[in-house]
């Protein structure tokens, strides 16, 4: 790709960082950690490689993309948002009641998801089974399967992926999410996980590791696993829990976090300010004018809008049924 595609989604990236942290700032709480260390993957994804259509998200020949790591949620809603899945606004509604974007991601509630998830390691074996059926449909399409280091600590994962190599299921691609964090602590004090990549391989995935923050690398990798036939596909991405955000990245428990002091406040509001700098200067660059973004504004009346209006069609869906 020309620099120029690349800096567009280096903008895609950070309107979708901002808006993650936009969320759950509103929110009060939330998966926030490993939410911003799948920014690029989900950029690089959506931006170039998937094949969907946002006015048409349940498209027949599309790719579909499980996030078995449901609670990181956050990012693939702001990621559909920014493609066009549905309105922006929608983010300020991240797990009120009637929402149509609950914490982990479900796909009878929100258009773009393809598999409901959240109970760790089960989004592998749904993975597998879109897969399988995609096979027996002679169908075309790619499912990309997301999973956190941490949730690698369940044995079905490693059943779902011993299945995938054997049957050399060349139309999955996993990513594992490195980023060394799990909810009780780091990765290596909880269950020391060994070298990712090299067990990949030793099951007999095609496996590349990658900097999972590098938009380049991202593509190369995307990009060698969809051309990969003869194997199932995993990438590896090396990431940072919290990543982008200097203050999430340092903060010890960063897998979920509560907007409960000053001081997470304060560094918060900073953080969405050097975003929405960063956003506009490249937006301008790219296009003499600065992007606004709808999930920046700070006021509630929308958030309580959207949400009141969500609660009245699911109240009117329900009667109607």
């Amino acid at each position: 790709m020309e620099d120029r595609n690349y800096k567009e989604l280096e903008l895609m990236a950070l309107k979708i960082r901002r808006d993650v942290v936009s969320m759950l700032y509103h929110r009060g709480y939330g998966h926030i950690g490993g939410s911003l260390s799948l920014v690029e993957a989900y950029t690089m994804l959506y931006g170039k490689h998937a094949h969907v259509r946002p006015q048409d998200p349940l498209w027949k020949d599309r790719d579909r993309i499980v996030l078995s790591k449901g609670h990181a949620g956050p990012v693939m809603y702001s990621t559909l948002a920014e493609c066009g899945f549905f309105p922006k606004e929608w983010l300020f509604t991240l797990n009120d009641g009637g929402t149509r974007l609950p914490s982990h991601t479900d796909r009878l509630k929100t258009p773009g998801v393809d598999a409901t998830t959240g109970s760790l390691g089960q989004g592998t074996s749904e993975a597998v089974g879109i897969a399988c059926a995609l096979k027996k449909l002679g169908s075309s399409s790619h499912v990309f399967l997301f999973v956190g280091d941490g949730e690698l600590n369940e044995g079905q994962c490693w059943e779902a992926f011993q299945f995938l190599a054997a049957h050399r299921m060349d139309n999955v691609i996993v990513f594992i999410d490195d980023n060394k964090k799990q909810l009780d602590g780091w990765t290596r004090d909880v269950l020391y996980p060994f070298d990712y990549a090299e067990k990949m391989k030793a099951f007999g995935f095609y496996t590349q590791k990658v900097n999972g923050q590098d938009l380049r690398a991202l593509d190369t990798a995307i990009t060698n696993a969809c051309a990969h036939t003869t194997s199932a596909n995993c990438i590896v991405l090396d990431t940072v829990k919290g990543a982008g955000v200097r203050y999430f990245e340092e903060a010890e428990g960063n897998h979920s976090m509560k907007w409960g002091s000053d001081e997470i406040v304060e560094a918060t509001k900073a953080a969405l300010a050097e975003l929405d700098q960063k956003i506009s200067a490249l937006a301008y660059e790219l296009n003499g004018a600065s992007a606004s973004c709808p999930c920046s504004d700070e006021g509630e009346t929308s958030a309580f809008a959207v949400t009141a209006l969500i609660e009245k069609e699911s109240a009117q869906e329900r009667s109607d049924a």
